[in-house]
């Protein structure tokens, strides 16, 4: 009785021991973003006080008021929405339809292919910027959604991490279609896709929330203000109006909400992802 009860003492004391780690994690991690946000709404004299106040002592909304006076952000949060959303929509289909080629379709070199692709990812972003900015140049996509859009519309992290999921979907399945005279596509679009429901969920959130952030590129890309993305356009918030920290702290919150929120929405598909991750047939 004494062993087992001195068992039972170590299990909680360890469970205790590693909620507690993870909570103070937690509470490290979105720390920042709950220093942000009260920011926002702090006036100016209260963001730098010492010892800093976490709370503001007067609440207001001066700064986001100032941000749609001053500074018209609708265009950027359009241009922003249209690139994240089409980005988006285009690597969940390529990336799926690659995904499932690499996984279920043999042809010559498949995996020599796949290896280069792979490769790739060792590349960093910054090599290929020169070429592809003057390739877009000489195709007259410069300032121009599509100049944003086709480079990014399938990656090659989307692609194997599709593909190891559709290697656990049974070969039955797509034998016994393929009898019935179902053409690759067919396959792919009643029988594989229906089955991705989670990992292409994972696969849209991450690509929405890194385009959504991505600001390298956009300004490289985007010369004129009215196709400046949102990262763009309150970036330049710092030059045309000094170090204004209230204001970069409201524009800040305003583009992290969009992400959270789409976030908290598709969340248990998320999870579900992660929690599959690994499981083999």
């Amino acid at each position: 009785m004494e062993f087992r009860t001195q068992m039972k003492i170590k299990k909680i004391g360890k469970r205790v021991l590693v909620h507690a780690v993870v909570a103070v994690t937690g509470l490290l991690t979105i720390l920042p973003f709950i220093w942000m946000a009260l920011s926002s709404v702090k006036v100016d004299r209260e963001i730098f006080l010492y010892p800093p106040k976490l709370i503001p002592t007067v609440l207001t909304f001066s700064h986001y008021l100032e941000i749609v006076q001053k500074v018209n952000l609708v265009r950027p949060f359009l241009n922003s929405v249209i690139v994240a959303l089409s980005i988006s929509a285009s690597n969940i289909f390529f990336c799926s339809m690659a995904g499932y080629a690499f996984a279920k379709i043999r042809f010559w070199k498949r995996d020599a292919i796949f290896g280069v692709l792979l490769a790739t990812l060792m590349i960093p972003l910054q090599i290929t910027m020169i070429p592809s900015f003057l390739l877009l140049k000489q195709l007259g996509l410069l300032n121009n959604y599509l100049g944003l859009i086709i480079p990014s519309s399938a990656g090659v992290f989307g692609i194997f991490m599709v593909r190891q999921f559709v290697k656990n979907i049974p070969n039955d399945l797509i034998e016994a279609a393929t009898i019935d005279g179902c053409g690759h596509f067919r396959i792919y679009w009643h029988i594989i896709m229906p089955n991705l429901r989670a990992v292409l969920t994972t696969l849209g959130i991450f690509t929405f929330i890194g385009v959504w952030n991505d600001f390298i590129w956009p300004l490289i890309v985007m010369t004129k203000k009215t196709m400046y993305t949102l990262p763009v356009a309150l970036a330049m918030l710092n030059g045309e109006h000094g170090s204004d920290w209230g204001l970069l702290m409201a524009g800040a919150v305003l583009v992290t909400a969009p992400a959270l929120i789409i976030f908290f929405l598709t969340q248990k598909n998320f999870i579900s992802a992660i929690a599959t991750t690994g499981l083999k047939e």
